[in-house]
């Protein structure tokens, strides 16, 4: 009971927090005060829970600086008209009939290249929303396209700090698991871009049909559709000209591309990620020097505090980035990690990991672990807390060999990732909907999110089933053959003491 209490009391402040607006960290520090006052009550040493939180916190320094390097590069993608380019020349090709379809391939295509789901949609997603909305677009499903586009690559983008986050805590390597998640994702993706073109078609033929996209709009999304069109209407036509926006505050050469260029390359050249992010940073400060004719001053103080545009329609999608700009993320995982090394000393989760293994011997470690992610998403309240809670309740349901560390890592990618946007109080998806001026309502046409999961819940039942019935035919035909079971895996990590791993 005492561990129940203390986790609900745990969830009741970060609950508060976010409701409130304000910033979670304050709400994580409390959160280190109440699970090490668990700890003295079960007359856990203080001195062992802090050493061993100071040991969790170190293991994450090599993510730690992965993420300084992405505050870096996403600063300097915005001052070299990296982004710039990108979107200019993209958005050339909406049109009203194919404005949902092509919001959530452009938003894929972004989140892909930056690897952050609320920059996508600062950017790609907000320029989208309002070309889509001044074409009378369905708000819920343009809102919904833009979501599921910007976690597209917020799950399999090499310079993604989810993805670099699962690669840290799983010891994996990152460019064996993207694969992995591109393989999982494909159908999903196809699907949703289906779904996409299907409405699409509707919206074409009610306008046809003379009832208009606004009717339709209307029809389908009441009073909350409504009001985020007028929020966003008074702004679509100040950008309709992307091109001229853009060209008005850089220079839109074709050298401005070259920094996204040399991410694409070296990562399927496999190159590890922080050479990548280093030579798309170099590229990225000649262009801003050679091409921007940008001074040195100014260069290195946007590194730091992000890019500031003097033009403020320029300023409302571009501004952002720096090294200022991962301090919340960066503070998250090491409160988190913390977090691992109390729960390691108190066992304050062993029973919750039993139950949970329990229930991975029925349906599965993924089924488990998609279970477990949803649950942690809705008491997290974001992202980075959900992978890392789901990656310690899980534990026990995978081996210590790199095929087991593989399989969680996917799953984690497959799960927590993409489930903490779904939920309607997640700073994962609020903010990004809050950005592009989204209803709600938009969550239920993050089609992506959804058939992710539940396919590889699908298709992990299907496996299981499969594998039952060859284990049956093997028996009946070899009635002294012994059926292999897996072992039960153990609380190794409570029993044992926690070893960080360095990475890779």
């Amino acid at each position: 009971m005492l561990e129940a209490g203390t986790m609900l009391l745990f969830c009741a402040v970060l609950f508060a927090s976010v409701a409130l607006g304000w910033s979670i960290i304050p709400a994580l520090f409390v959160g280190v005060l109440l699970f090490m006052g668990y700890g003295l009550v079960r007359r856990c040493s203080l001195r062992a829970m802090a050493s061993r939180a100071a040991g969790s916190v170190r293991s994450a320094g090599t993510v730690m600086v992965a993420f300084v390097l992405i505050g870096v590069l996403t600063s300097l993608w915005r001052a070299s008209g990296t982004i710039a380019f990108i979107v200019a020349h993209s958005t050339a090709v909406i049109h009203a009939a194919t404005v949902i379809p092509l919001s959530f391939l452009l938003c894929s295509a972004m989140s892909v290249l930056v690897g952050s789901s609320f920059a996508s949609a600062a950017t790609m997603g907000t320029i989208c929303m309002s070309l889509g909305l001044s074409m009378q677009a369905n708000p819920v499903m343009l809102g919904g396209a833009i979501l599921a586009g910007v976690y597209v690559g917020d799950r399999c983008s090499p310079v993604s700090t989810s993805a670099l986050l699962v690669k840290q805590l799983t010891h994996t390597n990152l460019f064996n698991t993207i694969a992995r998640m591109l393989r999982t994702g494909a159908v999903p993706f196809v699907l949703s871009c289906v779904v996409y073109v299907a409405a699409a078609v509707v919206e074409w033929l009610c306008a046809s049909g003379g009832s208009g996209f606004g009717a339709a709009s209307a029809a389908a999304t009441a009073g909350s559709a409504g009001s985020a069109r007028a929020a966003v209407s008074t702004n679509a036509s100040s950008i309709t000209d992307i091109g001229g926006l853009f060209s008005s505050a850089f220079d839109l050469h074709w050298l401005t591309l070259v920094p996204a260029l040399l991410v694409i390359v070296l990562a399927l050249l496999r190159v590890d990620v922080r050479l990548l992010m280093l030579a798309s940073i170099a590229a990225s400060v000649a262009v801003c020097v050679g091409v921007q004719h940008m001074e040195w001053a100014e260069l290195l103080r946007l590194l730091i505090f992000g890019y500031h545009a003097q033009n403020p329609q320029v300023a409302a999608l571009l501004d952002g980035g720096g090294i200022l700009s991962m301090l919340t993320v960066m503070a998250t995982v090491c409160i988190s990690s913390a977090y691992a090394g109390i729960f390691a000393e108190t066992r304050m989760l062993a029973r919750l990991q039993q139950v949970i293994e329990m229930l991975g011997h029925r349906i599965g470690a993924c089924g488990a672990t998609m279970i477990t992610a949803t649950c942690a998403a809705a008491l997290a309240c974001n992202q980075t807390l959900t992978i890392m809670l789901t990656h310690q309740l899980c534990g026990g349901l995978y081996g210590d060999d790199e095929s087991e560390r593989s399989a969680q890592a996917i799953d984690l990618e497959d799960s927590a990732v993409v489930i903490a946007p779904l939920i309607p109080w997640s700073i994962a998806g609020a903010v990004p909907l809050a950005t592009i001026n989204a209803p709600t309502l938009s969550l239920a046409a993050a089609t992506f999110l959804y058939l992710l999961p539940l396919s590889r819940m699908l298709a992990s039942a299907v496996r299981r089933r499969s594998g039952f019935r060859t284990r049956h035919r093997s028996q009946n035909q070899n009635p002294g053959l012994a059926i292999p079971h897996r072992p039960k895996p153990m609380l190794h990590m409570f029993a044992h003491g926690f070893h960080p791993k360095s990475g890779d």
